[in-house]
């Protein structure tokens, strides 16, 4: 009989991806639906198009593998989302004889079990796309290697409508598992070692092909470019976190049972801009379908794999499973290095009641690049405290008014004497962060002097414990000069060569920015230096055609939710 419990997690929120290590995710399939125009919603049910079951054990003890169902509303802006009841209809008389399905979540009032069919009820869809159910899934008694059937979802909804979704469950299949490397993870700039990737098939089919994805964050190297990779930096899907990726197609037959190392090892080298990285290297199959579009192939030889003979010079593998979760390894690395964090600050000038627009941050001088990718915590934050007989008017949207002891201000709106610029989990090597401050004079006060300090996030750990030289972690904001000047006072308060542009959009090679003044203030925006972006969705695409994801289970996401609400 078919076992059938609804999840109790219809509820919850899109993109919700925290999770220690890395998450691998099957791909998404389903029909696409239109934006929200005039006339009822259109939501996208989708999942896996197919999953691989382990064949069924005599002794009763199930293997099950998870098929993820989503929904998805496609529409943004104004009136997206749907606040009404519906219902979502599993349909599972395709897998008769073929698997038994369970719900994750246990038993309760949600859903309606008649036969083989299972109607549970949910309320309210959010904007993009979220998880709907995840069916656990098994080999029925009496299946046979190759037996298939599917699974199909639909939706209703008074003033909404559901494309409908079908998925293909299959007994037996290729298991692909990556072998964990036995790194040296305490390194020095310029230190290499050999990655001699190895994985095995403990399916019940061979693989036809496999793609191997390797990423690195910004302080590690491949030297390597193999003609049948494709390499891409700063990937679309994970904007301003410096990762590079090679997406590795290697062709052939991957027998089951067997196991296959790279014809030549790949060489791993920490950087001179190397301080806390990750490396990440991944197997699927399916190499016929070619690295993801985007990224430019390398002009060297055909990466190769090879059946490993010897068996007493391999690690061991994991046991069988037919399940993602065992076909991606990471290594994180902590490089002896340092990064210069220095600040710099502004001279403007201005009549009683106007407005003047100061330019201010800091830029890491490297020569390591700060990441927070494990934690998805901010690297540091830019402290401002505004000079005596001005108000600020405008400022970046990422910047928090606080009192003049740093602490909770009620007022989000008003003039504050104080202000918290917090970066991103990334300072890339020779960026930083810049930022914009509408600044209206109360009072013509000579030489009346702010401070501009980075330090760290943490207010009670102000240290950064990565810079040598903390002496430059402070800048001067001078309104009014006493002897008239403008522009940077020299030291620490010297502007970079980059400074935002004037739309506050990516830095500009211009030269040092330069005060101004005017008769009235617009909101003031924020220059990235080129790598602090909010960071945002971190899906990974791996290949066009499978479209497999690799999510990094860094807490990006969490974090990136968490800075929003702490600073909105």
């Amino acid at each position: 009989m078919t076992r059938l419990s609804p999840r109790a997690a219809l509820h919850r929120a899109a993109g919700s991806l925290a999770a220690a290590g890395l998450l691998a995710v099957a791909p998404f399939a389903g029909a696409a639906a239109p934006a929200h125009a005039a006339g009822p919603p259109v939501f996208e049910l989708g999942g896996p198009p197919e999953t691989g079951l382990h064949p069924y054990r005599a002794d009763g003890r199930p293997e099950p593998s998870t098929v993820g169902i989503t929904l998805d509303d496609p529409s943004t802006g104004e009136g997206s989302g749907f606040e009404g009841a519906f219902t979502l209809t599993f349909d599972l008389s395709g897998v008769a004889g073929v698997a038994e399905v369970a719900f994750a979540g246990g038993a309760g009032p949600e859903c309606e079990v008649t036969g083989a069919t299972a109607v549970c009820a949910g309320r309210g869809v959010r904007p993009g796309a979220q998880p709907a159910a995840d069916l656990l899934v098994t080999a029925a008694a009496g299946s046979e290697a190759g037996d298939s059937g599917t699974i199909t979802v639909t939706g209703e909804a008074e003033g909404a409508a559901f494309t409908p979704f079908t998925t293909r469950v299959t007994v037996g299949g290729p298991d692909l598992v990556m072998e964990e490397l036995p790194f040296r993870t305490e390194l020095t700039p310029g230190d290499r070692q050999q990655a001699p990737i190895t994985f095995a098939n403990r399916g019940t089919r061979d693989a036809d092909g496999v793609l191997l994805t390797l990423r690195y964050t910004r302080g590690l190297d491949i030297p390597q470019r193999y003609a049948n990779c494709r390499y891409s930096e700063d990937d679309p899907d994970l904007p301003d976190l410096g990762w590079t990726t090679a997406r590795c197609s290697v062709e052939g037959a991957f027998e089951a049972g067997a196991t296959y190392t790279l014809a030549t090892p790949l060489t791993i080298e920490a950087t001179d801009r190397a301080f806390h990285d990750t490396f990440l290297y991944r197997v699927e199959e399916g190499a016929a379908a070619g690295p993801a579009a985007h990224g430019e192939h390398g002009d060297g030889d055909v990466l190769k794999a090879v059946p490993v003979r010897d068996a007493k010079n391999r690690a061991a593998v994991r046991n069988t499973d037919l399940t993602p979760h065992d076909n991606q390894r990471e290594a994180d690395f902590r490089t002896e290095n340092t990064a210069d964090f220095a600040a710099y600050g502004d001279r403007v000038s201005g009549a009683r009641g106007s407005t003047v627009t100061a330019a201010l941050g800091f830029r890491n001088e490297g020569p390591a690049w700060i990441g927070r990718l494990r934690s998805g915590e901010d690297v540091a934050v830019v402290d401002v405290t505004v000079p005596r007989g001005a108000s600020v008017v405008a400022k970046p949207d990422r910047c928090r008014a606080v009192t003049a002891d740093g602490g909770y201000r009620e007022d989000r709106t008003g003039p504050a004497p104080r202000y918290l610029c917090p970066t991103s989990t990334t300072v890339r090597d020779g960026e930083g962060l810049d930022l914009s401050f509408e600044l209206r004079i109360d009072e013509v006060l000579a030489g009346a002097e702010g401070e501009i300090t980075v330090r760290g996030a943490s207010p009670g750990n102000p240290a950064l414990p990565f810079d040598p030289a903390p002496a430059n972690n402070t800048a001067r904001l001078v309104l009014n000069p006493e002897d008239g000047g403008s522009g940077g006072t020299g030291g620490p308060s010297t502007p970079p060569a980059s400074a935002p542009s004037p739309d506050g959009g990516p830095p500009t090679a211009s030269g040092p920015p330069t005060s101004s003044t005017s008769g009235g203030g617009a909101a003031g925006g924020s220059g990235t230096g080129g790598g602090l972006a909010s960071t945002g969705s971190v899906a990974l695409t791996v290949s066009g055609a499978t479209a497999v994801s690799l999510v990094t289970g860094l807490t990006l996401v969490a974090a990136a939710r968490r800075r929003a609400g702490r600073h909105a």
